[in-house]
């Protein structure tokens, strides 16, 4: 029931309370009101209180309306407790014909709240059910106060950012036509008219500001407008927004400038990088009718990097900058822009050194805040910052003048390098040197494969030599850290270009470097160690090897885990994820040579487990710790299963520790782990104690309501039934219960049939088969009204197993006691197809073959009738389509693991560890080649009756020359002659 307005204040006002109690009640309070008719516009009436007594319950009832919004506007069908939150149909047409209106009136920090309730609500229902928010919003951009159109346009500029960054579709530019022929006209004249105005108002900060903030949103809006492609009225009306974006590049105004603030940026910062944004757009799309604009706006963009100062305020403009320059230098169609050889100079001396030139601010942080250093700095980080910016540069000049750039910046590289000969203590010029050489020296890189190719023009390894490895050879981690970290990255990112052998030799440096205090040197020895043991070189046949192996890892290994966790054991660093993986990728490596040192490794890892478990906090970190647990699990026991009982000593204790505290982030993982561990028992151990105890609560419903757990859970219940399945016979029932919530969730419906499959698989017959009548029930519910591709993928690869584990009259028997004549319909009109469009590739393409050759031959009920016998030739054709298909790897049991250069880490959804991962199963390991089992069967029956199938197979086989001639391969390769 809605609370009435008095009670609504007086509860959101104890939602702000410092005492713990008060404030979850309140909260309980909210929550129980808010599906309820009537309570989101009495929240809304509180927020246009006039009542300055009232501010922080304004506030708090905006962020609370804000918060019902973004649950219960649209909630995930698939997702039950989110349809708990659902805002009354009843409200919302007056919550949207208000809101817009609601917002104009409200204090700044209160019209924040109000807009992104807006953008919440439009992009579920914008344009189709809310026509009369943009008329709304735009009727509002001539009004003479600049916090009212401000706010329309940071809404409108929320709205429309969902134009960027998505798949090209019909619907899309319907959308986009939709807002283009409502706004692009106004936008335009509203954006001449305050350009205009500047000058107007040269004097008043308070009026330029506002402008200014204005001219930044709308400049937000054009790059949205335009990004999958020109429209036209932009095209017809360039001329404006050109000169419009020149002036604005060329503005100053001392008025608006702080010269002591060096780290947020000025309003007209703002705006210019909204700016040279929208250039960059344009510049990369090559559209023909901005290209005679393109000689100014190179100078105008080159003078504006020429004024940028170091500090953290103009980083967004430099970087941006230089990605105009870049997008354009790299181009064959722009080269007489830049190919004057002065010009070249001018970029490498008055653009490239100052921005990979270290600042007072870069040293700062490489002290005082080492994780914000290393995401800007990192080889693989995705974060912009100038120097990554100024290397991109270079490759891009490099791409279309590579001696000349080359040749330019080795003047650079030697006069810098000759001064720090001289002195010392001129470190700063000997690291712009190192950054000039990665700028100059790559041709071809990736992120997680390092780089492919190089400049011919440099030779890296004498530069190395001669250069680099003397730092990484000083002994004493004071001297120049931040050239050290240089140095180490050096390394890591031409990781491709060093042999085993160079590498072995640097091994034991990059180590010492693990020693060292600062952050940022031990975190990039940490992060190069991992990346070399992810390198690969060719190997035979055409496939890549891993360039170091276990082998040559071995004799580093006591002092490369004393130095990695000698790092996680001190508490007064922060969790280095960077460490984690190394770890892990070493265990990976070192697989078959931690017999020795297991005990203490994991001891080692459960410790800094009990430690995160008390406050979880970085996600990469824990995801890597269970992987590194993963990896010992699966190195040691897949030796010997007799192990499993002293992983189970072990971890169950903190395993433990961590359900019953519900630790959120860390149940999934757990469940992985124990179905990993279970999965390894000798084979006749059962169960155990520990694992028959833990069952039970396993099937408490509030565990599988939290979506991150159904994954590991599922896994976790298959491992049960593969090993234990008689054990927890008396719990079928409260499997079934999951499953039948599972399937009737489209996320989830996947993992309700790996629990099926397992019932199927393990369980005694006589448990499950009673109560198959009603799963298929189920089943066939779920298909006739929520039929999907990937649902009937699914329960046709269940059919195709039912019937290969207990034959095709089993199967027809089921589902013709639920309707007479149903197994066959399902045939003709549900399974074949699935087969027709999609054919299932390794496991399952080998169980629906089994099942298929089963069906053919053991099926007497096709042949009575035209209708029957037309379904048993599509059967046939259906069966030789994915045997003879490539694409069906019929015989590959799994992918290919590349275990050493995967990518691993942390995902949001839910987080699969690689190394933990179940192994496929082959439900019919007594059939050893499905295909050739095929061809054996139909010889039998054609033997057994003869002239009956031979037309049957014609008829089948003549629809696709392909099938037939693969038919006849398949026979001769079987010593197969059919009658």
């Amino acid at each position: 029931m809605a609370l009435p307005a008095d009670q609504l204040r007086q509860v959101l006002s104890q939602s702000l309370s410092p005492d713990v109690t008060t404030r979850q009640n309140a909260e309980r309070a909210l929550l129980s009101s808010q599906t309820s008719q009537g309570h989101a516009l009495t929240v809304l009436r509180l927020v246009s209180s006039n009542d300055a007594a009232d501010g922080p319950v304004r506030q708090s009832a905006a962020v609370h309306f804000k918060n019902m919004v973004k649950k219960g506007w649209a909630p995930d069908p698939d997702d039950e407790d989110a349809k708990k939150f659902l805002v009354p149909s009843s409200d919302r047409d007056m919550i949207k014909n208000n809101l817009v209106e609601l917002m104009c009136t409200v204090p700044p920090q209160i019209q924040a709240q109000c807009s992104e309730s807006i953008s919440l609500i439009a992009a579920h229902d914008f344009p189709q059910k809310w026509d009369n928010l943009l008329p709304d919003l735009i009727s509002r951009f001539g009004n003479p106060n600049w916090a009212v159109v401000n706010g329309v346009l940071l809404t409108a500029n929320s709205i429309f950012k969902r134009f960027r960054y998505v798949q090209r579709s019909d619907a899309l530019y319907a959308d986009i036509l939709y807002v283009l022929q409502r706004v692009q006209e106004p936008l335009t004249q509203l954006f001449t008219t305050i350009t205009q105005q500047l000058d107007a108002h040269a004097n008043n900060i308070q009026e330029l500001t506002a402008r200014l903030e204005a001219l930044r949103s709308i400049n937000r809006i054009f790059y949205s407008l335009n990004y999958q492609d020109l429209p036209e009225y932009f095209e017809d009306h360039m001329k404006e927004w050109m000169v419009g974006f020149a002036k604005l590049l060329e503005y100053k105004n001392p008025i608006l400038v702080d010269n002591d603030e060096e780290l947020t940026p000025g309003p007209i910062d703002n705006v210019q990088v909204s700016v040279v944004q929208n250039l960059n757009l344009y510049g990369n799309k090559d559209e023909e009718p901005f290209l005679p604009y393109l000689p100014q706006f190179t100078t105008l963009v080159w003078n504006l990097l020429m004024t940028v100062t170091p500090h953290t305020k103009h980083d967004a403009l430099a970087t941006i900058s230089i990605r105009f320059l870049s997008s354009l230098i790299g181009k064959l169609m722009h080269r007489k822009l830049f190919e004057e050889m002065g010009t070249l100079r001018e970029i490498v001396g008055r653009i490239v050194i100052p921005n990979l030139t270290l600042r007072e601010i870069d040293q700062e942080r490489f002290e005082d805040d080492p994780a914000e250093f290393i995401l800007s700095d990192m080889e693989s980080s995705d974060t912009e910052s100038r120097r990554k910016c100024t290397q991109e540069l270079l490759r891009a000049m490099c791409r279309q003048f590579e001696v000349e750039t080359t040749s330019i910046c080795a003047e650079h590289v030697t006069q810098m390098l000759g001064q720090f000969a001289a002195d010392k203590s001129k470190w700063e010029m000997k690291d712009v040197a190192i950054h000039l050489m990665l700028g100059v020296a790559i041709r071809a890189e990736s992120a997680q494969f390092g780089v492919s190719q190089v400049n011919d023009g440099i030779n890296i390894m004498d530069f190395f030599s001669t250069h680099v490895y003397t730092e990484l050879q000083e002994t004493d981690m004071k001297v120049r850290p931040m050239l050290k970290a240089t140095s180490i990255k050096f390394v890591s990112i031409f990781r491709n270009q060093f042999s085993k052998e160079q590498f072995c030799g640097l091994l034991p440096l990059l180590i010492a470097h693990l020693g060292s205090p600062d952050v940022v040197v031990h975190t990039y020895a940490a992060s190069a160690i991992e990346k070399m043991l992810t390198s690969k070189v060719d190997g035979p046949n055409n496939t890549k090897v891993a360039k170091v192996s276990g082998a040559d890892l071995k004799p580093f290994l006591g002092n490369l885990f004393n130095a990695l966790f000698t790092i996680v054991e001190n508490w007064d660093l922060n969790e280095n994820e960077y460490v984690m993986k190394c770890i892990m990728r070493s265990l990976n490596v070192a697989k078959d040579d931690l017999l020795d040192v297991v005990s203490i490794v994991l001891e080692k890892l459960t410790s800094a487990l009990g430690v995160v478990a008390k406050n979880p906090k970085n996600p990469q970190y824990n995801h890597f710790l269970f992987e590194s647990i993963a990896v010992l699990i699966r190195a040691v026991c897949s030796k010997d299963s007799a192990h499993t009982s002293a992983f189970e000593h072990f971890l169950f204790p903190p395993f433990q520790t961590i359900l019953q505290m519900d630790v959120v982030e860390f149940t999934p993982y757990v469940f992985q782990l124990l179905a990993q561990i279970l999965e390894f028992r000798p084979e006749g151990a059962g169960l155990g104690d520990g694992y028959t105890s833990l069952f039970p609560p396993l099937l408490t419903p509030t565990l599988w309501e939290r979506k991150s757990n159904v994954p590991a859970l599922s896994r976790l219940i298959v491992a049960y039934l593969g090993k234990g399945a008689k054990d927890i016979v008396p719990h079928l029932m409260g499997i079934l219960g999951v499953f039948q919530k599972l399937v009737s969730s489209k996320a989830n419906e996947q993992f309700a049939f790996d629990l099926l499959r397992a019932i199927v698989m393990y369980m005694p017959q006589e448990a499950f088969m009673p109560r198959m009548k009603d799963i298929f029930q189920i089943l066939l519910m779920k298909l006739q009204h929520g039929k999907t591709p990937k649902f009937v993928g699914l329960v046709t690869h269940f059919f195709a197993l039912f019937i290969g584990k207990f034959g095709s009259q089993g199967y027809l028997d089921q589902l013709n006691q639920i309707q007479p004549g149903l197994g066959l319909m399902l045939l003709g009109q549900v399974w074949i197809p699935r087969l027709q469009s999609a054919s299932p590739t390794r496991l399952e393409a080998k169980t629906q073959v089994v099942g298929l050759t089963k069906l053919l031959c053991e099926t007497p009920a096709l042949l009575t009738d035209t209708n029957g016998q037309q379904i048993w030739s599509q059967i046939l054709a259906s069966a030789v389509k994915i045997v003879i298909s490539p694409d069906s790897h019929l015989t590959g049991v799994t992918d290919d693991d590349n275990d050493n250069d995967a990518e691993i880490g942390y995902d949001a959804s839910f987080s699969l560890l690689h190394f933990a991962k179940r192994p496929a199963v082959d439900a019919f390991p007594e059939v050893q080649d499905a295909g050739a089992a095929l061809a054996k069967s139909m010889q039998t029956i054609c033997a057994s009756h003869p002239g009956v199938f031979a037309p049957l197979i014609q008829q089948g086989l003549s629809v696709d020359p392909k099938l037939s001639s693969g038919f006849q391969s398949l026979c001769q390769k079987s010593g197969v002659h059919l009658a």
